[in-house]
Parts: C-alpha cells; structure tokens; sequence
C-alpha cells in the first residue's frame, strides 16, 4: 500500500513538473470524452423521441386504405378510388379472430371557424373505437359514442393545436364551431400526441362522427364509402397473420381474381415505426463509434508522452534500480501516470461533453438525454485507453538495463 501511495506521488509530482505537456496530453482525452457523452446523448434523444412517437400511434397498429387510380398512364397514391365499405370494417371486425378493435375513417381538409378565429385541418370521421386503437385520452369533455353515429351528431373533439389556435386559453367544452359553415358542439378535448415518426402534427385534428363526416361534411360517391380502416390486432405475434387474413377476405369481398392487384393498401405502421426505431438505434451507435475515434486518437497522444517521459527521465530509473527498485515497481509507476492523465481527462471530458450538450440543446433544440451507463462507460473507457496506450511505454521502462540507464545523459 504504502509503495502504491509512493508511486502516485511521483506520478502526480512527474505530471506537475510538465503541466503544459500534461495540459495538452490531456486535451486530447478531454475532447474525445465530450464528444462520445454528445454524441451518444443527441443518438440516445433522438431514439427517446421516436419510442414515444411509436408509443403516440398506437400499439399493434394497421391501416387499410382504399385503392389507387390510373389516368394516362399517371398512378395516383393509395386512398384515391373509393373502393372500401363500412360493410368491409364490419367484416374485418367479425371474420378476423385477431382483431381486437376495428374503426373505419372519413377524412378530408376543412376550414374551422370559431368567432373571428379560423384553422384549417383535418376532419377526421370515425367510430369509438379509433380512440381504444390510437391510445388516445382526453383532456377534457366526453369522447363520441353509439348514439352518435347513429344520429349523425353534429359534435366533435378537438385536437390540442386546434384548440390552441381557435381557443386560446378558454376551455372549449360546449363552444360551437363552424366546419364548411356547419355548427358543431364541442365535447371534448384530446390529450396532446406531438409529431408522428414522419414530422406530422397529430394534434392538429378534429373527430367528428363517422356517419356525420360522410352524411354532412364531405358526401359519398355511394352508400358506405369509407376512405380507411384502423385495424388493432391483438398482439405483435398475429400482426402477420391478420395482415394476411384482412389482405384475402377483402379480395374475396371486392371479387378480385387471382393475378390481379389489390384494389386497397394494408399498412403495418407498427412495422414502419419500429424500422424507424431500428434506425435510431443505428445512429446512436454510429455517433458513439465516430466519438471514440477521438478516444483512440487521445490514447496516442498518452504513448507518445509517455515514451517522452521514459527517455527523459532514463537516468531516474537507473537510479531507482540502482536502489533496490524492482521493474514492476517502475513499470507501476509509468502505469500510474498515464491511468491519472486518462482518467483527470475523463471527468474533464464529462464535465465538457455535458455542458456542451445543453448549450446545443439551447440553440438547436435537438432532443438529448443523458445516459448514465454512457458516462460511466465514457469513463471506464478513458481509463483502459490510459492504460493500454501507457504500458509499452511503462514496460520499456521497467526492461531498462540499470548501467545503461545510468550511463545514459
């Protein structure tokens, strides 16, 4: 113990006697520190973000769109020829023993009118069960039931941003709104969601009754048209196998013979979502493999020092030999000093990476999280750098022959 305490002083009274060397060896293990606590914070936000994003669309989620059209030689997007029922949904509901909720949608853009306030946004028709498949609550009010679908009640729910701007700061709750000049009552008031996985607003929307929206706001080109229908399978394992069933009983439905493509579009947005997360998760690795870089780069730094140290200080070893100093006592001393330079770096480098963080944060407002397993790994690492990069020069030292070292000038 008492030689190990010995060692330390030397190391630190070697260090202070070249603080300017030190002083630079160190940056390099300060900058590579910070930059793996950065980068690994903005990865590790950035995956955060879309785990809720994913968590904000719902769980086990998949969309059926209606068909697409072809003009001209033109293919136009899935959702432009009505090609789905009310009949289909219910047939989906009934026939699919993995289904849990089924919700068929009516959408389209409206402008909204409340006083001297308007916003335009999405109208989003449906039935109750859109808000057990998106996992969405309310702030305020009631949410749509049976009666009103049935009755094709002029009511709604609004999303946050469209309360925001239509409202301000006063509660909506029994308020009427004008949708394409039609009186509306409000009932309720969803919870906020934020930015889906690709940027869109999902708070800038309004529910109305499935049957209004068809009925009242935007008409059918026949009976039952539907534009979507939200599928929430029961579980991640039937999510395949009801994608498949949805796929061959619409065919049977819509009597599309074998060879022929599908007249709608099944979407897995769980599976979507989760390769976006898979991605995340590549990112964050990524900017932590560029950051070590730095690491390594600094662990040079600390040999080339270090074997500096060792010829100049050659005469010093042969005197300690001379002495009665074995070479694993040398060898623990060069050792010392490189592991203290690594690790003074280190808590400097994450005292560095994480102010520099915040300051990022305050002037991009890029989502970071820290990690405490980052920063302790962050830290382990600096120290194996120190001590792997440090034992060449520290074993060189501890093979000196003892008359050459002190014949050496």
């Amino acid at each position: 113990m008492t030689t190990l305490v010995a060692s330390f002083r030397i190391a630190l009274r070697a260090l202070l006697a070249n603080k300017m060397r030190s002083i630079l060896t160190l940056l390099g293990i300060i900058i590579g520190v910070g930059a793996v606590i950065a980068m690994i914070a903005v990865g590790s936000g950035a995956k955060k973000r879309i785990e809720e994003q994913i968590a904000s669309m719902g769980s086990n989620l998949l969309v059926v769109m209606s068909g697409s059209a072809t003009s001209g030689g033109i293919r136009f997007g899935a959702g432009t020829v009505p090609t789905l029922t009310l009949e289909d949904a219910r047939a989906i509901a009934s026939e699919i023993p993995g289904v849990k909720y089924v919700a068929p949608a009516y959408n389209g853009i409206a402008q909204v009118v409340f006083g001297n306030q308007n916003w335009s946004t999405l109208i989003y028709g449906s039935t109750p069960e859109i808000f057990e498949i998106r996992e969405w609550g309310l702030v305020s009010g009631r949410s749509l039931t049976q009666q009103d679908i049935d009755g094709a009640a002029k009511v709604c729910i609004l999303g946050k941003t469209v309360a925001e701007n239509l409202f301000g700061g006063l509660d909506p709750i029994g308020e009427i709104v004008r949708i394409k000049k039609i009186p509306f009552t409000v009932i309720g008031v969803l919870s906020p969601k934020g930015q889906s996985t690709w940027g869109q607003d999902q708070d800038d929307i309004i529910f109305v009754p499935l049957t209004t929206a068809q009925k009242r706001l935007f008409g059918m080109q026949f009976p039952g048209m539907v534009r979507s229908i939200s599928v929430q399978a029961m579980g991640p394992e039937v999510m395949k196998n009801v994608e498949e069933q949805i796929t061959e009983l619409l065919r049977q439905r819509h009597r599309i013979p074998q060879g022929q493509d599908n007249d709608f579009t099944v979407r897995n947005l769980t599976e979507v979502a989760s390769r976006a997360e898979e991605s995340a998760k590549v990112m964050s690795l990524l900017l932590g493999a560029i950051a070590s870089i730095s690491l390594i780069v600094g662990g040079i730094g600390i040999m080339n020092i270090m074997l500096v140290s060792v010829t100049e200080r050659t005469r010093e070893i042969g005197i300690r030999m001379a002495v009665g100093a074995k070479g694993k006592d040398i060898l623990l001393q060069f050792l010392i000093e490189s592991l203290m330079l690594s690790l003074m770096g280190g808590i400097l480098g994450i005292a560095i990476g994480m102010v520099g963080t915040l300051v990022l944060v305050h002037f991009t407002q890029w989502p970071t999280l820290f990690s405490l397993k980052a920063i302790l790994l962050a830290f382990l690492f600096s120290g194996s750098v120190g001590v792997f990069f440090g034992f060449y020069p520290a074993r060189k030292a501890s093979l000196l022959n003892p008359i050459d070292a002190l014949r050496y000038e």
